[in-house]
């Protein structure tokens, strides 16, 4: 594995769109712990320079040129992990936020980091995906994210250099935004339903942000060794018959002293409201993820780096509980 903890020797100050969310959060908190000098942009009242946990949180708006051009000056890192709230304003945000990052980019001589979404890929190139398989997406979403990868293509073709770390649906203490936080159960609620959203027996891959973030940093850690476009995907955990998250999560409160049942995930409902709700319909465009397994195949990454960071099913989904609010410490046993 790379020594992360070697910042100093580098320049190493980044600033990370995004961070209020859980992978740029994340990223922000791991960089900072690596000795980066971390900067971070939000909208907001907060005033310029203002340090919280050793991070500096910067007035601004990702969708505002200049704000992201002054809050990158003397930065070598981009962290490009911001996007419209919920699944709204994709068409009218994404790719104006992202040419925002690549001026940014260009201006510093700056590497972009990007997280990386599976909605790229269609079902064509299912079921283990690599890099350079072909990215014929389904969605409105996917071809959006698409759009933004080209863009970020082109960039590295023009004095900028890009990282793509994709990863399988996130999950984890500060996700708040989630399948695993929003389908498979309830924030700040004792766990006694976990909700499936795919078929048994239909693979599926979850990635734990806090190894999502390591991957991310050990990647910049050597990034004058890579190209000036790289992309990796990162392996994260592997559902094989789409039941083995509910089996830890249930194992997990069994622990703490609870029990947890399992029930499908009501689709129909979904279905129903969506003409009414514009977050439903978007989330019910992306189902075709949990009705064919799709695994992202690391390869390429467990080469470059040696290993790919990677925390035990139980261990994560117990921090990502006790994250949620699902569970306590107080109720662990002794």
């Amino acid at each position: 594995m790379a020594n992360i903890g070697n910042a100093s020797n580098l320049n190493c100050k980044a600033l990370v769109l995004g961070a209020t969310g859980g992978i740029g959060g994340e990223v922000a908190r791991q960089l900072r712990d690596a000795g980066w000098q971390v900067q971070a942009l939000r909208r907001g009242s907060n005033p310029p320079q203002a340090q919280q946990e050793g991070i500096t949180w910067l007035s601004g708006d990702a969708m505002r040129r200049e704000d992201v051009m002054l809050a990158a000056r003397g930065c070598s890192v981009i962290v490009h992990a911001v996007n419209p709230p919920g699944y709204r304003k994709w068409n009218e945000w994404v790719l104006p936020m992202v040419d925002n990052t690549i001026a940014a980019a260009r201006a510093e001589g700056a590497t972009v980091v990007l997280p990386g979404t599976v909605y790229n890929y269609g079902p064509d190139t299912f079921p283990l995906v690599a890099e350079d398989a072909p990215q014929r997406p389904l969605t409105r979403k996917g071809a959006i994210r698409v759009e933004l990868e080209r863009h970020l293509h082109d960039a590295s073709q023009q004095g900028a250099r890009v990282i793509i770390v994709r990863a399988g649906d996130f999950f984890g203490p500060r996700a708040a935004s989630s399948w695993f936080s929003q389908g498979l159960v309830k924030p700040g609620r004792p766990v006694s339903v976990i909700q499936l959203p795919g078929a048994a027996g239909v693979g599926h891959q979850w990635s734990y942000v806090p190894d999502v973030a390591r991957t991310m940093v050990e990647l910049l850690a050597r990034r004058a060794s890579l190209p000036a476009f790289a992309s990796f995907h990162a392996g994260g955990h592997w559902d094989a018959d789409g039941m083995q998250i509910a089996a830890a999560i249930r194992r997990v409160v069994q622990r703490h002293g609870g029990q947890a049942g399992t029930r499908a995930f009501p689709w129909w409902l979904v279905r129903l409201a969506a003409p009414f709700a514009p977050t439903l319909r978007e989330l019910l465009e992306m189902r075709y993820l949990w009705r064919q397994p799709l695994r992202l195949d690391n390869t390429r990454l467990k080469a470059f780096l040696g290993d790919e960071p990677h925390t035990p099913l139980e261990q994560a989904v117990e921090a990502t509980l006790m994250g949620l609010g699902c569970i306590t410490p107080e109720s662990a046993p002794i």
